[in-house]
């Protein structure tokens, strides 16, 4: 039997029978194509069907292994989860914002000011807002040009409009080979190819963008990046900013967990010409009433403000004002200094309930990567996790195509209160110092 397909419809009948079980290894390839008697790429399409339809995950080192759960109905991370614990969505909303931020906007309420917001409004917005904007996302020795900044309804719809600037129908887009989630589905949307670039312990590396195929754009977090909670240092951001231009390709440069790092310069401050920075409030303020950015190259708005109204994706009205007052009066600068000061104590916390395990993150971010120890898999331990009433994120949520994905784990610190947040890291480390079969997860 020669048929790829054929062969994984009988691996999966044997996963839905219980024959290959939840955590099962199956044979390395060379072993299972023999025992098969086909050849090793059949064989390794099988394996890679299997993997597509979310039956079977890859870990590097160890092989391929039957899930031990179904995979989710819905993307990883498009909602908040039902879990007592949320630690797979950061949602960070501190104990008197809500206060603050109505505070702000009082005037806002007034009939001839709710009047002025209850009426469309363009890509570009109104003056008031992209000073403001302009004033406020200036971080480092990097301050946006007024005249360069456009507007969309959040963050992930600011991301598509660049994409969709950028990266026409069935070309590539690169990406880090560990990235945000929700832009594969925007690149499905969009008919837009994924091509997973190779990273380091410093991010996305430069030798990884001049090895890719031919590319349009390249999306990518320099600062606290999600997942891996990493900062690019100065001189990777250097070299990066010199291969954009070698290579004359325009940077997708997402800087939504920036504002926690305002020390740094975006990659936007070396290379502006090659860089399209986007943000939003979401994380600065709140999901609930959020805006999002675009700061984009000289001579190029117009595209991108083409992008934004194609895909009806621009602000309303009454968001960009209500964003105006909360950036002009110091509301949002206020919040966001709170902020800074609360994930970095979150990091000290998970530092503390994680001593001796290997956990990577920016001591600014608001999540942690952190590499499970032997015998756990990601899969078993996310299950092991949820019995325990604690959602988190399974590295496979962040990969880009079907090879394998780290071992590990991301925790978004962020939405529980502090002592409750205290209290899952600490049942998590004592989880992963047994083993599988103890917690029943296998």
């Amino acid at each position: 039997m020669d048929d790829y397909r054929a062969i994984a419809d009988d691996l999966a009948a044997d996963i839905a029978a219980g024959r290959l079980r939840p955590g099962d290894r199956l044979p390395p390839l060379r072993r299972f194509a023999r025992d098969r008697r086909i050849a090793s790429s059949t064989a390794a399409r099988v394996y890679g069907e299997l993997s597509r339809r979310g039956l079977t995950v890859g870990e590097v080192g160890r092989g391929t292994f039957v899930r031990s759960a179904a995979p989710a109905a819905e993307p990883a991370l498009a909602e908040p989860g039902e879990a007592r614990v949320d630690l797979e969505l950061n949602f960070p909303v501190l104990p008197g914002h809500p206060a603050l931020l109505a505070k702000s906007l009082g005037p806002l309420l007034r009939p001839e000011a709710m009047a002025a917001a209850l009426r469309p409004v363009g890509a570009v917005g109104t003056a008031a807002a992209r000073q403001a904007a302009a004033a406020h996302l200036a971080r480092g020795d990097w301050s946006p040009d007024p005249r360069q900044l456009l507007f969309a309804g959040n963050g992930r719809q600011a991301i598509a409009a660049a994409i969709a600037a950028l990266v026409p129908a069935g070309e590539r887009l690169g990406v880090e080979a560990l990235t945000y989630p929700v832009v594969k589905g925007i690149a499905a949307r969009l008919g837009v190819t994924l091509v997973p670039l190779a990273m380091d312990e410093h991010g996305l590396t430069p030798e990884a963008l001049r090895a890719a195929p031919p590319l349009r754009a390249v999306y990518l977090q320099p600062a606290l990046h999600n997942p891996l909670g990493l900062t690019m240092p100065a001189h990777r951001r250097e070299e990066l900013a010199a291969v954009l231009r070698e290579l004359g390709l325009h940077a997708i440069e997402d800087a939504i967990y920036g504002f926690l790092r305002d020390d740094l310069s975006p990659l936007a401050a070396l290379a502006p010409e090659r860089t399209v920075v986007i943000d939003s409030l979401s994380k600065r303020l709140a999901p609930g009433l959020t805006l999002g950015f675009l700061t984009v190259p000289e001579g190029t708005a117009q595209d991108f403000a083409t992008a934004l109204r194609t895909g009806t994706w621009t602000a309303s009205r009454f968001a960009l004002d209500a964003a105006t007052r909360w950036m002009a009066d110091g509301t949002a600068a206020a919040a966001e200094e709170e902020k800074r000061g609360d994930a970095a104590a979150r990091q000290r916390i998970a530092a503390e309930r994680l001593a001796g395990f290997r956990v990577r993150a920016d001591p600014q971010a608001y999540h942690c990567w952190w590499e499970l120890p032997d015998p756990w898999r990601a899969d078993t331990f996310v299950a092991a996790a949820a019995r325990r009433g604690i959602a988190v994120t399974p590295s496979g949520a962040f990969a880009i195509g079907s090879g394998h994905v780290p071992n590990a784990v991301r925790l978004a610190l962020a939405s529980p209160p502090v002592d409750v947040l205290a209290e899952a890291l600490g049942v998590l480390a004592g989880l992963a110092q047994g083993a599988p079969e103890d917690s029943g997860a296998e």
